[in-house]
């Protein structure tokens, strides 16, 4: 594993460091989005006292704090797999390139000394679980690795309701930064109650703390709405999906092209509307995050 020696500085000296995947740049946003949001969100983070670290699979070397260059390149470069805890160490073997998802970035990341990580949604528990069993491997990630994960709830096309009670069965904390939701990712609001609600970020901090003080290992997972007036109505986003599920049913997109299908799909059916929505989110979880890795920072320095 390659660490970038200006993050290997940072984490040994206890300074502020977050997290971004790569799955996102490669597979998630369509050029030439996805590498401006890459770089719009690296700046936020400096811009709020904190070290961005995007992390990949180089050539099949796990890479910790890519360059501008390399970044450029997961943004244009074809048959980048799109890597997870189960495919990882494939990657790795064939010396493969590999966007990281969630998943495999929180384990990389953690084993580079980094405690804070921030997407637009974290994978989850699929709508037609039973029929298909697709859970995301970022659930199993979540449940056994100790770091600040700053989302907008789970991924649009997911079951809210289902992946918050995964979560919670697996003992990890969601926390409501501000909300006394879980955010539907596009929405500010899915209709699923959050016991846990933060007004402040370092109310944030003192509960991981504690969490990980009383002997529990898994994420604590920091919940942040989409900002209000890049927001998408629940009932709108819930329709085009159906429209989208339907049309992946019909032409038989299943596994992991399906989250891009559909995402592209809505985009289509929204006018844009989703994308611009989900650049909006990631932007400001970018900031949030930042702040979040600096008070994490000056608390356990």
């Amino acid at each position: 594993m390659h660490i970038a020696p200006h993050i290997a500085r940072a984490v040994a000296a206890g300074a502020p460091v977050v997290a971004l995947e790569t799955a996102l740049i490669a597979h998630g946003l369509p050029p030439p989005f996805n590498l401006e949001v890459a770089l719009q969100a690296e700046d936020l983070i400096r811009q709020g006292g904190a070290l961005p670290a995007t992390i990949g699979v180089v050539a099949g070397r796990p890479t910790i704090g890519l360059t501008a260059d390399e970044i450029n390149l997961f943004a244009n470069r074809e048959g980048i797999l799109k890597t997870n805890i189960s495919n990882l160490a494939w990657t790795i073997t064939r010396q493969a390139w590999g966007g990281t998802t969630v998943s495999a970035t929180m384990k990389l990341a953690y084993r580079a000394g980094i405690r804070v990580l921030m997407t637009g949604g974290i994978g989850g528990v699929h709508r037609d679980v039973e029929k298909t069993l697709d859970i995301s491997s970022d659930l199993r990630v979540l449940a056994e690795t100790p770091m600040f994960v700053v989302c907008s709830g789970t991924k649009a096309i997911l079951d809210v309701r289902k992946t918050f009670e995964y979560l919670e069965t697996m003992g990890v904390p969601v926390i409501g930064y501000q909300t006394d939701q879980f955010p539907a990712f596009f929405s500010r609001t899915s209709g699923v109650k959050l016991d846990m609600m933060a007004a402040t970020l370092e109310e944030v901090v003192r509960v991981g703390q504690t969490h990980w003080a009383t002997g529990h290992h898994s994420a604590v997972i920091v919940a942040v709405p989409i900002p209000s007036e890049a927001e998408i109505p629940q009932p709108e986003v819930e329709a085009a999906l159906s429209h989208a599920l339907a049309e992946a049913e019909q032409a038989q997109v299943v596994g992991k092209a399906l989250t891009p299908y559909l995402l592209s799909t809505i985009e289509k059916l929204t006018a844009g509307r989703s994308l611009r929505a989900n650049v909006a989110l990631l932007l400001h979880n970018a900031q949030v995050a930042a702040a979040l890795s600096r008070i994490w920072a000056n608390t356990t320095s």
